[in-house]
Order: C-alpha cells, then structure tokens, then sequence
C-alpha cells in the first residue's frame, strides 16, 4: 500500500490539506552524512512558480524528526516531514457531493465509504510527491556513483514546451507530456528477476507517481517496428559497453553498465477551467461542474526531478540487495 522496498524500505504520509506529508525511510545505511541544506536543491526544483505551474507555493522546509543524530543516519527509521500551511480547502467543498472528472474523487469515496479526505486530493494529491523527492535525496546517498538526470522533453505534442503552455491556457485547458530519464554509473548486475527486474521495480515506483499513465526503456514501444539486426546492441568491450542502447542498459531485468534509459507519460493536468460534465452524488444527478482552486496547467512541468527520485529509491534498493547476496 504506502510501503515500498525490500531493504531500502519507504513509507510516505499525510494528504494535501492535512498538518503535515512525509515519508519514514527504513533500512538505511548508518553513519550516511546528512544535513537539511541537502534537500533544498532537488525541493525547490518541484516547488511551483514558473508559468504552467500552480499559485500554491508552500515553504516547504523539512524536518528531520526521527533516525539521524549528529549530522549523520543512525541506522533507525529516518523521518522527514514538510508542514502544509497554504491551503484553501473551501475550494474543494463541493467535492464531497461532486466528483472531479480525471480525479480520484469518484473512486476513493467509494472504496474508502465517503470517509476520504477530498480537500486537495487528500492521500492521492500531487503534494505526496514531495515525500518521493525527499526519499530520493537520501536514497541518492547511498548510490553517490550514480548520476540520475531527468528532463521534460515533450509536452502537449511539443518539443516546444513554452508554446504549447501558453495555447493551453489560452484555451482553459491542460497538456500533458513525456520526461525521459538517464542515470549512468551504474555497475553491471543489479536487477532481481522475474519480479524485481529493474524494469520491474521503476515502474512500480514510476506509476505511484501521480498523472503517470505509461513508460519505456531504451527504444520502448519503437522497438516493435525494428529487427534484431537493429535493435541488437553490439558489445564493444570486455566491460560490456555496447554500440547503441535500444535495451535502454537492462537486458534480462539486470543492469549491462550502460546509462539506464526510459520515458515516462504524464497525462493532463485533470483540474481545468473548463466545465465538465460530472455526477452529484446527493441529487444522483449529472450536472456541470467548473473546478475551482490552484492547478498546474502542465503537471509534467514539476516531475523530473520526482522521476529522479524515484530512479535513486529503486537504484538504492536493488544495490543493497545486490550487496546482501554477495555477503551471504
């Protein structure tokens, strides 16, 4: 559910409106040097502000409340949690009787009985996505080799991301897109199939991101339209560089050395200033709905730097399981 990991265990908490989101980390290494300053950089690349991003800016400063003394991880339960002051739930009071079209508003009301939290999404907002990164930045010092970069490549049909933001909001509309990410540095052999192939292990962590609806690695869904003779990465060298990276450095579900390679689909931003048509749950009747609050007009915008994260959580993982097995 809200776990994640074998050894490198994450569980994350809280909902957009509420006092706090976090994330406990278990499994750790102790003795990891880490200080608050180290979350600012990776915090404020997900924060809004830039054009096509919500208004809602929190300050989003983290604290550190339980698994680190001295500077440093103590080899417990790391806690970090970011305190939520800048809400406007009012905007979200007539989601409890009228579900958003696109959201989770319609399906959590049902599972969870109507007890949901609906202000800002609650347990399924974007806002969850700020314990991801956190979780990311510590994860990211366990695999200090490791070189993990993501970036909006796409949006809207685009490559030219500033355009296609500006003609969605001309027209009351959201775009999605594609981010790619590329880590390098990476040893031969992590990747524990079938199950936990390191397909398998981003992909389960890339679709806890909220809005991701597809993914590929090395060539993807191209791959379809090419022969062996061309998707085939040639070996060059005994440290198993290849010639081309269709397989998007994994084959078999293990990591060949080269840089890891996949994309991810972000889908529209489901928050949009045109009115839809939706369902009252206290009438039973259909009826328009024009939703109001603070929403990005490109989500995709603000989630590099969570894929990043994201790759670190599994990458860290998959190594200190690749460690315990060599130790055994």
């Amino acid at each position: 559910m809200n776990t994640f990991g074998r050894i490198l265990r994450i569980s994350v908490f809280g909902e957009s409106h509420g006092p706090v989101v976090g994330v406990t980390i278990d499994g750790l290494p102790h003795g990891l040097k880490l200080s608050v300053d180290d979350f600012e950089t990776d915090i404020a690349r997900r924060q809004p502000g830039k054009k096509g991003t919500t208004p809602r800016v929190e300050s989003d400063m983290p604290e550190i409340v339980s698994g680190w003394f001295n500077g440093c991880t103590t080899g417990t339960p790391l806690t970090v949690i970011f305190r939520n002051a800048n809400t406007k739930s009012s905007d979200y009071d007539k989601q409890k009787d009228i579900p958003r079209p696109g959201h989770s508003d319609f399906v959590a009301s049902h599972k969870f009985g109507g007890y949901n939290d609906y202000r800002g999404g609650g347990h399924f907002s974007g806002r969850l996505t700020l314990a991801l990164v956190a979780a990311g930045v510590v994860a990211k010092k366990v695999i200090p080799e490791v070189s993990i970069t993501a970036k909006l490549i796409e949006a809207g049909g685009k490559t030219n991301i500033d355009e296609a933001i500006e003609d969605a909001q001309k027209h009351n509309d959201s775009i999605g897109g594609i981010v790619e990410c590329v880590a390098t540095g990476i040893p031969v052999g992590l990747g524990e199939p079938f199950f936990d192939s390191v397909e398998s292990v981003i992909s389960h962590l890339a679709f806890s991101i909220p809005a991701v609806k597809g993914i590929e690695f090395g060539s993807g869904f191209a791959a379809s339209r090419m022969r062996g003779s061309e998707h085939n990465d040639l070996i060059i060298d005994s440290s198993g560089n290849t010639a081309t990276n269709h397989a998007g450095g994994i084959n078999g579900g293990i990591t060949n050395g080269n840089p890891l390679v996949f994309r991810i689909v972000v889908k529209p931003t489901s928050s949009i200033a045109k009115p839809q048509q939706t369902l009252n749950f206290r009438t039973g009747e259909t009826e328009l709905l024009t939703v109001q609050g603070r929403h990005d007009t490109c989500i995709a915008l603000r989630v590099p730097v969570v894929l990043e994260a994201i790759t670190a959580i599994a990458l860290s993982d998959l190594l200190l399981i690749e460690g315990a097995r060599k130790n055994r």
